[in-house]
């Protein structure tokens, strides 16, 4: 449901529900009327005019925003990621601007036709008349917030902070219950024998896992459910994604329709998916074509927003084990390391030959490397391969003695400088 909530037509259709239903509501005025004339008598040229006006405007706006917004998708897919367009997509202002154009035009000819048609009695012109003036007042209020959402949407700015808050809205999940709820599974050789596999349906990604109807399934059968694969998994058929142990000789179906799949990753519940996303515009930035480090370096600063999140999370007690509202169902818990992997690699390897980059790259590792435990060891991990990197790629050795510096800060003492040539 939430993804049909997402599409754009839905949005559209409930106005244009709203927009016809007004234009044909005010043919029954007629009936429930409580005086025998009308307040203002309005004849039908002079709301006609009005209604032709809309209708003719209404149409070329909404011709011109779906332009606008077409256009805006197609930079961003060249220009940014083309993963980034689906949050594009999913703008409830472009969704709502574009449904109250629609819906404003199929109103103003529902009652051009009904006018034309004398349909409307004098008490009928009136009411048209008060929801015209209506439907004018919304659409100047849209035309204004569409204007002022047009100087930054679809912007590189305006997409990597819509990535960045769909990451720190999966990541906020997953913080307060790593393994989603559920009793953590850190090593699948724990599964017993006797359990029996749950195999896909078709191959694709795992977009969503229903852990509750999971979870009810499982307190209703007295079974033990343990999941291998989670959401951003690619499975298929011949593979199990999930094994159970129940007394059941046939696995049901409807653990296996749990699992949602898709042609493509989702955001809601893969931060990871989120983080190599991220890490493409990053890449994308540091190519030859684009030349554009500030790009990767404002990257970086958003990953140690999202990490520090994370760590102060863990620090209130919401973190590493949570509340198992799900302990019937087994899930492997995200790893850090993981999400490290995805966004530093990438990062590392595109900008190893340039040196503000590195220094950045190297103070956002020193600063997740401060907060100890997990962060701690991925930091300094990547903190040496971004080194070795840099040292490949650099040819400076005032360069890569700065690159050195910073490194040993978090791994190893600060070492000599390089010997004249």
């Amino acid at each position: 449901m939430a993804q049909i909530g997402r599409m754009l037509w839905v949005r559209a259709t409930l106005f244009t529900l709203f927009g016809v239903g007004a234009a044909l509501l005010a043919t029954a005025a007629q009936r429930f009327w409580p005086s025998d004339e009308a307040v203002l008598s309005i004849g039908a040229e002079a709301v006609g005019s009005i209604l032709d006006i809309l209708a003719s405007s209404m149409l070329a706006v909404t011709t011109f925003s779906l332009t606008v917004m077409v256009s805006t998708y197609g930079t961003a897919t060249f220009n940014i990621t083309p993963r980034a367009t689906r949050l594009l997509m999913r703008d409830t202002t472009t969704q709502n601007v574009l449904g109250t154009f629609l819906g404003s035009f199929l109103f103003s000819l529902v009652g051009i036709i009904a006018l034309n048609t004398e349909v409307y009695g004098e008490r009928g012109r009136m009411v048209l008349f008060g929801f015209t003036i209506l439907v004018i007042v919304i659409i100047a209020v849209t035309m204004l917030r569409w204007i002022d959402h047009l100087t930054h949407f679809g912007r590189m700015e305006d997409t990597t902070s819509r990535v960045e808050a769909v990451i720190l809205s999966a990541l906020k999940s997953r913080i307060d219950n790593p393994a989603i709820g559920t009793t953590a599974l850190f090593d699948p050789r724990q599964i017993p024998d006797a359990a029996k596999p749950i195999h896909p349906g078709m191959t694709g990604y795992i977009r969503h896992i229903d852990i509750g109807k999971l979870s009810a399934w499982a307190e209703a059968h007295d079974s033990q459910i343990y999941l291998i694969c989670t959401t951003g998994s690619l499975v298929h058929p011949l593979e199990p994604m999930a094994w159970v142990l129940c007394d059941e000789a046939d696995v049901p179906s409807v653990l296996a329709d749990s699992f949602s799949l898709g042609a493509e990753r989702s955001f809601d519940q893969d931060p990871r998916f989120g983080l190599q996303v991220l890490a493409e515009i990053a890449s994308r930035a540091l190519s030859p074509g684009v030349n554009d480090p500030g790009t990767a370096i404002d990257v970086l600063g958003r990953v140690a927003r999202l990490f520090s999140h994370w760590n102060d999370e863990a620090d209130e007690g919401t973190g590493p084990m949570g509340s198992m509202r799900c302990a019937r169902v087994h899930v492997p818990p995200m790893e850090l390391r993981d999400l490290f992997d995805d966004i530093f690699t990438p990062i590392a390897r595109d900008g190893a030959s340039l040196v503000e980059v590195q220094v950045r790259l190297q103070k956002t590792l020193r600063m997740l490397h401060q907060y100890g435990g997990p962060f701690a060891e991925s930091a300094a991990a990547h903190s040496a391969l971004a080194l070795r990197r840099a040292e490949c790629a650099m040819a400076l050795d005032e360069d890569k003695l700065r690159i050195r510096q910073l490194a040993a800060q978090i791994g190893g003492a600060v070492p000599a400088a390089p010997p004249a040539s």
